[in-house]
C-alpha cells in the first residue's frame, strides 16, 4: 500500500513537472518561430504565451476525458478557474493593490461569467449519459470554440489597434535558431502529452505496470471522486504557472496586467479547453459539476463587483477571496466523506 500511494504521488509529480516545463519549451519555441517571421510581440502575449501556460489543463482534460473520466475534465477546468480567480488574484492583492483596467471590468470579466453560464446551461441540459445529471456534447464543443475564436479575434484586434509605433519588433534582437524553436516545440508537446497521462493516471492494466499511478491510484485510496481529485490536486497542479507568473509579476511591482492574464486563462479554460476536450469526446456532467460551476458564476461575480469598487482589488478584498476558496475546498471535501 505504502509503496504504491509512493509511486503514485512520484509519477503525479513528475507529470506536473512535464507538464509545467514543457509549456515552457513550447512557448519558448513558438515565441522564437513567430519573432522569426516578425509577428507582433503583443500577438506572441495575447495567443502563444497566454495559451502556453493553459496547456497543462489542456492536456489533463483531454486525458481524462479520453480515459473514460470526465467528471475530473470537467472538475479540471472549474477547479482552475476557482484557483485562478480567488488564491492567483486573492494573493496578488494580498502582495500589493491589484489595479483593474477598465477593458477588464467591461469586456474579458462579462464574457469570463457568460462562458461558465453557458457552460452551466449546456451541461445541465445536456442528455444524461451513465446515469449522470446531464453532459456537454460536440455541437455545445464547437460552439464554445467558435466563441473563443470571436474573442481572440477582438482581442488580437484592439491589441494592435493601440500598440504604438515605438513596440515594434527590433530585427537584431538574438533568437533561437529555426532547428532549435522545432525541437523545442516538439519536446514541449511531447512533455506536455505524457505529463497530461501521468497526472490523471490510469490502472496497472491499462499502463503495463504492476501498479495504478497518479491522481487515479490516488483518489481510490482516499475514497476521493473523480470530482474532488480534479477540483483539487490537479486543478491546483495545472494552475501552478499562472500563479508562479503573477507572484513573479507582484514582486516586480507589474501586477497591472495580473487580472487581465487571469481573465484571459479562465476564458481559455471553459471555451477553448473544454471545447477542445468535448469535441473529441463528450463528456458526463454529474450534479457536483453543475453546482461547482454555480459556485464559479458566483465568486466571478462578486470579484468583478470587488474590481468597480476603487477600480482595483485592495488587500482585504484579496483576503475575502482566499478565505473563499478555503470554505469552497472545505466543502468539496466534506461533501464526499461527509454529506
Amino acid at each position: 500500500m505504502l509503496i504504491s500511494m509512493g509511486i503514485a504521488i512520484v509519477v503525479l509529480v513528475a507529470g506536473f513537472v512535464a507538464l509545467i516545463k514543457g509549456a515552457d519549451l513550447f512557448v519558448e519555441g513558438s515565441s522564437a518561430i513567430a519573432k522569426r517571421f516578425r509577428i507582433p510581440s503583443i500577438v506572441i502575449g495575447l495567443t502563444i504565451a497566454a495559451m502556453g501556460t493553459s496547456l497543462p489543463e489542456l492536456a489533463v482534460s483531454v486525458s481524462a476525458a479520453w480515459n473514460g473520466h470526465s467528471e475530473m475534465a470537467i472538475s479540471n477546468v472549474t477547479g482552475s478557474n476557482l484557483f485562478n480567480l480567488l488564491v492567483v488574484a486573492g494573493v496578488c492583492a494580498l502582495y500589493a493593490p491589484l489595479t483593474v483596467q477598465r477593458s477588464n471590468r467591461m469586456v474579458e470579466f462579462p464574457i469570463c461569467i457568460l462562458a461558465v453560464v453557458l457552460m452551466a446551461v449546456f451541461g445541465a441540459t445536456g442528455a444524461g449519459m451513465d446515469g449522470a445529471f446531464g453532459s456537454i456534447g460536440r455541437a455545445e464543443g464547437i460552439a464554445f470554440l467558435a466563441l473563443f475564436a470571436l474573442f481572440l479575434a477582438y482581442t488580437v484586434r484592439s491589441a494592435l489597434k493601440s500598440r504604438s509605433a515605438s513596440e515594434e519588433e527590433d530585427a537584431d534582437e538574438e533568437a533561437l535558431s529555426l532547428g532549435k524553436s522545432v525541437f523545442y516545440i516538439l519536446i514541449g508537446l511531447t512533455a506536455i502529452k505524457f505529463g497530461g497521462d501521468f497526472v490523471v493516471g490510469g490502472d496497472a492494466e491499462l499502463a503495463g505496470f504492476g501498479f495504478s499511478y497518479g491522481a487515479v491510484a490516488i483518489a481510490r485510496v482516499f475514497g476521493m471522486s473523480d470530482t474532488l481529485i480534479g477540483l483539487t490536486i490537479v486543478a491546483v497542479g495545472t494552475s501552478l504557472p499562472e500563479l508562479v507568473t503573477s507572484i513573479v509579476a507582484a514582486k516586480k511591482n507589474e501586477v497591472d496586467m495580473a487580472i487581465g492574464n487571469i481573465l484571459g486563462s479562465n476564458i481559455f479554460n471553459v471555451l477553448f479547453i473544454l471545447g477542445m476536450t468535448v469535441v473529441i469526446t463528450p463528456v458526463s456532467f454529474v450534479m457536483e459539476n453543475f453546482i461547482d460551476t454555480c459556485i464559479l458564476i458566483a465568486a466571478s461575480i462578486m470579484v468583478w463587483i470587488f474590481t468597480w469598487t476603487e477600480e482595483k482589488l485592495v488587500r482585504w478584498e484579496g483576503a475575502v477571496m482566499v478565505l473563499c476558496y478555503a470554505l469552497f475546498l472545505s466543502y468539496a471535501v466534506a461533501r464526499v466523506y461527509f454529506l
